[in-house]
């Protein structure tokens, strides 16, 4: 919680001040405070990612989502992925300034709501209990608000190329066969980016996952001309988007977003 929460609730500065000193909430960073633990206060060190993110979801009432390569995690998709360095957790929508400088056990990277505009379609509260991830774990038992598989992967792709990678992201692909076409449909009708619809196309058509038949592409508007994003990559002879090598075609294409 921050203080202008605490004010809105008609505890002024000296009274924030007093509740410091008599332990019953502890100074996280300057104008940031957080319940003492359960064993009484202590020096704040890194604080889980899930405490930070539920606070902004259940107290602040932000409109922020757990999003990406994080909502994949969440859904077991990538468990095998960055297995060194630290771990980035994705949050998508408002966020307060002094997030970034909170001492916690993830990196939290923000983005805003560009790729779907305001539409909240595809997010929705998970109990991350209910699925296996080693670092989602939520002692607190509250749901977190986030992507559901179909929108977190269009979030991770429109990452690319400056901060995913082509190869991670088509591992993940290969695993992502129980995506419901009609949600699908429905975000890729909804997504602002002509490069993530035709990226999105480039690794389903590769993967050949049987949810990609139930796909209508004559529906999505992939644009016009040439999209250069990889230098000296070479231009998908569909989807004319520059890429790295493997993922071209290896049989003939008979048709371009260009036609």
């Amino acid at each position: 919680m921050d203080a202008a929460w605490l004010k809105a609730r008609g505890i002024d500065p000296k009274s924030i001040h007093d509740y410091v000193a008599r332990g019953w909430i502890e100074r996280v960073v300057r104008g940031v405070y957080r319940r003492p633990p359960p064993n009484g206060p202590q020096m704040v060190d890194k604080l889980p990612w899930q405490m930070v993110l539920l606070s902004l979801q259940h107290l602040k009432g932000c409109n922020v989502h757990l999003g990406g390569e994080s909502a994949l995690d969440l859904f077991g998709h990538v468990h095998y992925l960055r297995l060194a360095g630290t771990r980035r957790v994705h949050l998508y929508g408002d966020t307060p300034s002094w997030l970034k400088r909170l001492p916690t056990t993830e990196q939290i990277v923000s983005h805003r709501l560009g790729l779907f505009g305001s539409d909240p379609a595809g997010v929705d509260d998970t109990d991350p209990l209910e699925h296996e991830s080693g670092w989602t774990t939520n002692v607190w038992r509250w749901p977190i608000r986030a992507s559901c598989p179909e929108r977190a992967i269009l979030e991770a792709i429109d990452e690319l190329p400056g901060n995913a990678s082509f190869e991670e992201l088509d591992r993940v692909f290969e695993g992502l066969a129980g995506l419901r076409p009609e949600r699908l449909m429905t975000l890729l009708e909804a997504c602002c980016s002509i490069k993530v619809r035709r990226l999105f196309f480039v690794f389903a058509d590769r993967h050949e996952h049987s949810w990609r038949n139930h796909l209508e592409s004559e529906r999505i508007n992939f644009g016009s001309g040439p999209r250069a994003l990889v230098p000296g990559g070479k231009f998908h002879p569909t989807y004319r988007v520059s890429l790295p090598k493997f993922l071209l075609p290896n049989k003939p294409t008979v048709a371009s977003v260009d036609d």
